[in-house]
């Protein structure tokens, strides 16, 4: 995700608290609907879509937080 902004994002990692917590839930719901993908877990079609809205939502605010650190 965002291989353009890598250093960066490393450097989010380490100073800001709300970058992380942002992105690790963004990866945690990743991990999560590849699981239900892969029929590790279960969910309805309407809890995947719920989830897939979750994350690109958290990939949005994590773009927003790139932009602005990288200005």
């Amino acid at each position: 995700m965002f291989p353009e902004y890598r250093d960066l994002i490393s450097e989010l990692k380490t100073s800001d608290h709300h970058f992380v917590k942002l992105f690790d839930k963004h990866n945690e719901l990743d991990q999560k609907i590849k699981n239900i993908e892969a029929h590790i877990e279960t969910a309805t079609p309407e809890e995947v879509e719920d989830l897939k809205k979750e994350k690109l939502l958290l990939k949005d605010q994590l773009y927003a937080i790139l932009k602005k650190a990288s200005t």
